[in-house]
């Protein structure tokens, strides 16, 4: 049951989501995307590492329920990951603006397993990584796939229902990248077609 913690992204993604207050293995498992048996042996280990205590939790109709919450260590070394990886953020963002790609490609060579936990933190948001995926040519995984498609449903109706706003943020770059362009570039100049006759 021996393992590194710092080079372990799964276990910082659950310490993150019980520091969230999903603090049942069922709401880790749905925060974090991971599977039942990843989820317990990961609990296991923190718990064994003292990075979390487990309680029992009384439930007013179905009995007793074990939950989880952080340590101070646990806390700790939570809080520390996290300053962590937003300073290598910001070297990031800084060679994206500058347009370095060889460097992008060897940060994401090297921690390409931490995007899940940056996401899922809040340190990175989706936006900034599915622009850096693009800038770099670099196809998601199944695990960035299925965070983009969440939270892709719910920013891409509104973005398509006004295109005004669309030409503003930014959004039909994505739009245009998806393959989706028949030819209706000109709906934004003229407004319409059936009542300009």
């Amino acid at each position: 049951m021996s393992f590194n913690l710092n080079d372990s992204p799964t276990h910082f993604t659950v310490l993150n989501a019980i520091y969230k207050n999903f603090n049942t293995s069922d709401k880790i498992i749905k925060f974090t995307k991971l599977t039942k048996s990843e989820v317990e042996t990961i609990l296991k280990e923190l718990e064994s590492q003292r990075l979390v205590d487990k309680f029992e939790k009384k439930i007013f109709f179905f009995g007793k329920k074990m939950q989880y919450k952080l340590t101070d260590t646990g806390l700790k070394v939570l809080t520390s990951k996290q300053q962590e990886l937003e300073n290598k953020l910001r070297q990031v963002q800084q060679w994206y603006s500058q347009g370095d790609k060889a460097q992008l490609q060897t940060f994401m060579g090297n921690n390409r397993s931490w995007m899940p936990f940056l996401i899922f933190s809040g340190i990175m948001d989706m936006v900034f990584f599915m622009s850096l995926m693009s800038f770099m040519g670099m196809a998601l995984n199944p695990m960035e796939s299925s965070m983009a498609g969440d939270t892709g449903d719910t920013g891409g109706t509104g973005s398509e229902s006004d295109s005004g706003a669309g030409t503003e943020t930014g959004a039909t770059e994505n739009v245009d990248m998806q393959g989706g362009d028949t030819g209706g570039g000109g709906f934004d100049f003229d407004g319409g077609g059936f009542d300009s006759f």
